[in-house]
């Protein structure tokens, strides 16, 4: 029999259209049986830190003979690959049912199993989109000298089908890494500090706790504000205090009541972050649209105006029917803009400029004021 624990979360979290998903709840027992039982495009998001099946033999110690606590926990223990390859089918195929249509999965692993989990992946019909990597700047040293020391882990982020319309944050994630395209190699510490959490002996209740700031970039890039994300090895609850943070709805599932215990306590601890300090910023293509002929209509641009690129190698001409004509080449602004560089397209809103008290300024910046006064009329 199946068995939970609820979280108790603010009453205004709880849309209606969720109302048959056990949201911001710890389900506890086997991860394959509980996301069977949840309805079927269900969920935004998974985040899976499966198991790594670390086959370690002997116990690891300091050059100093002292014991250091590694992942030896039963769950981590397979009896074979092929132990290992029917675990990872069967709850990657429960969690493919319960993903709606435009939804993805990230999945954390070393390279113990990271591989066979990608394989796995591809095979159940998902689309990989970036393997991420995970570069930790604080990595446990190789104590026995014998290979490189592992300082990173891999992340794979797949969408349930080559056609997912998926979340993406691109402009936040630019906006994130100072005005610069995040890149596929990330850089964190590992869980330490007051971050970590703790027996009363002074031990790490997880071996693998993630740091929140990981889970912090996750989210923030492929979820919005009400998504549902699911963790079916929710350990001591990463995964929900980020999400509860972030706005977000999260359903965790675990089997292990010390790791169910340290994350209720965890999560009940988190504020959200109030409602307008989470909003990210739209991409441009949800903005509305405007043609560049909108505005010789409205007399922003006049005909006759000269547009140039950013050096002046070019000059354009603005006629009264919108298009541009520069040389023997005429057509829209992006058209024109693609054959003066020998290009194969070009965005012209980015590209030409128009001069103003001796200063080129982007003719972008009108289509800017122009959306703003949309946004006030539609407001």
């Amino acid at each position: 029999m199946l068995r939970t624990k609820h979280i108790k979360t603010d009453e205004n979290q709880a849309k209606i259209e969720h109302q048959s998903l056990p949201l911001d709840t710890i389900l506890v027992g086997d991860c394959v049986e509980h996301m069977n039982a949840l309805p079927q495009n269900s969920v935004d998001l998974i985040f899976a830190d499966p198991p790594y099946n670390l086959q370690l033999e002997n116990s690891l110690t300091r050059p100093d003979q002292s014991h250091v606590k590694a992942v030896n926990d039963d769950w981590d223990k397979f009896d074979s690959f092929a132990h290992y390859d029917n675990f990872t089918n069967a709850w990657l195929k429960a969690a493919r049912r319960i993903l709606k249509p435009n939804g993805a999965i990230w999945v954390i692993g070393s390279y113990h199993n990271i591989f066979r989990v990608g394989s796995a992946l591809q095979n159940q019909n998902f689309w990989l989109l970036n393997d991420v990597i995970w570069r930790k700047n604080n990595p446990m040293p190789n104590f026995r000298g014998t290979r490189f020391t592992n300082a990173h882990e891999t992340l794979i982020w797949a969408s349930k089908s080559q056609k997912s319309k998926v979340t993406f944050n691109y402009e936040a994630m630019k906006q994130a890494n100072d005005d610069k395209q995040m890149r596929s190699d990330w850089l964190f510490p590992i869980c330490s500090g007051s971050e970590r959490l703790k027996d009363k002996n002074d031990d790490k209740i997880h071996p693998t706790q993630k740091p929140e700031a990981l889970l912090y970039r996750i989210l923030n890039a492929t979820t919005k504000k009400g998504d549902v994300i699911l963790d079916p090895f929710f350990g001591t609850g990463t995964t929900g205090a980020v999400a509860k943070k972030l706005g977000r709805h999260f359903i965790g599932i675990e089997r292990e009541n010390n790791y169910i215990n340290a994350a209720l306590k965890r999560i009940a601890t988190i504020k959200p972050i109030k409602d307008k300090a989470l909003e990210t910023i739209l991409p441009k293509r949800s903005e509305p649209r405007v043609a560049f002929g909108s505005l010789i209509e409205q007399g922003i641009i006049k005909a006759g105006t000269k547009l140039y690129d950013a050096k002046k190698r070019y000059s354009a001409m603005v006629r009264a029917d919108g298009s541009i004509i520069c040389d023997n080449h005429q057509g829209s602004i992006h058209k024109v803009g693609a054959l003066v560089q020998a290009a194969p397209s070009c965005n012209g809103w980015t590209y030409w400029h128009f001069e103003k008290n001796k200063k080129l300024i982007l003719i972008d910046e009108y289509r800017t004021q122009i959306r703003k006064e949309l946004k006030k009329l539609s407001a």
